[in-house]
């Protein structure tokens, strides 16, 4: 069965056919990777085949992994996804890097923003990261909001989770803004792979046409208005942004400072409010 699924998507041209032959065969038998190996001499079920058929004939047709298995790991915990939520990616990971080194050596609670929340990744690692925290999570998307308010109800975090188009109608103030807005530009579309293309929410992924940095504006002039003083607003943006992206927070007197993730791209936008 491996053999045959490793085989299928490398015909399909997958870069990773082998990993992803090893994690839907091991989905499909409810096993993780290493059981799997320990099981290779154990005969198949017809169901098991089916099964297994089933899931590779999706991931042929260039739907992400993670909504073929209905999961995908963030911050070492497993979040459940589905073409409702953007995947989590690893590079957003920085966001929580960023926030605890901020957070680090705090005595006194503070009140957290997770402004686009999706599958509510960076909402619920926040709670569970930032002892103290006070986290509110806001989404535009209602099916969003289903699956974030699921995860952190499996994964024991207390968040709220508001429905809105932004942040604007939150009440604040808040110590730490936490966002991976759209940010894909309109020239970068056809770029985009397949997996993400044609599947994952357009919502979660592309700002309005013609106005690139339209998230990245409302964040940094939320965060200039709402923040606390000496507060953090960490925002998540395209490299087409990074040459602008200073620009934009300097506009509403923020200090900002740009972070590479770990293949050198800047990745987040750290914008402080001035203290007094």
């Amino acid at each position: 069965m491996l053999s045959r699924a490793r085989e299928f998507l490398d015909r399909k041209e997958l870069p990773q056919a082998r990993l992803e032959a090893e994690l839907l065969v091991a989905h499909a038998l409810g096993l993780d990777r290493l059981r799997l190996y320990l099981a290779l001499d154990r005969p198949l079920a017809p169901g098991e085949i089916e099964r297994a058929r089933e899931l590779l004939q999706r991931r042929g047709r260039r739907e992400p992994t993670a909504y073929v298995t209905g999961r995908r790991e963030f911050y070492g915990r497993e979040f459940a996804v589905d073409a409702r939520v953007l995947i989590p990616r690893p590079e957003t990971e920085l966001l929580i890097d960023l926030a605890r080194e901020w957070h680090a050596g705090r005595a006194e609670a503070v009140r957290v923003l997770d402004c686009g929340t999706g599958s509510g990744c960076l909402a619920v690692t926040a709670a569970l990261e930032l002892p103290g925290s006070r986290v509110v999570a806001v989404d535009v998307s209602a099916e969003a909001l289903e699956v974030a308010r699921a995860n952190a109800e499996r994964l024991g975090a207390e968040v709220e989770f508001v429905e809105a188009d932004g942040p604007e109608g939150l009440s604040g103030p808040f110590d730490l803004v936490l966002a991976n807005p759209p940010y894909v530009a309109e020239d970068e579309i056809e770029a985009l792979a397949p997996e993400i293309r044609e599947h994952e929410p357009a919502l979660a992924l592309f700002p309005p046409r013609g106005d690139p940095d339209h998230w990245l504006a409302r964040l940094t002039r939320f965060a200039a208005e709402r923040l606390e003083p000496g507060g953090l607003a960490l925002i998540e943006i395209g490299a087409s942004q990074a040459p602008r992206a200073p620009a934009v927070a300097a506009e509403v007197d923020l200090d900002a400072r740009l972070h590479k993730d770990l293949a050198g791209i800047p990745r987040v936008l750290a914008c402080r409010r001035r203290p007094g």
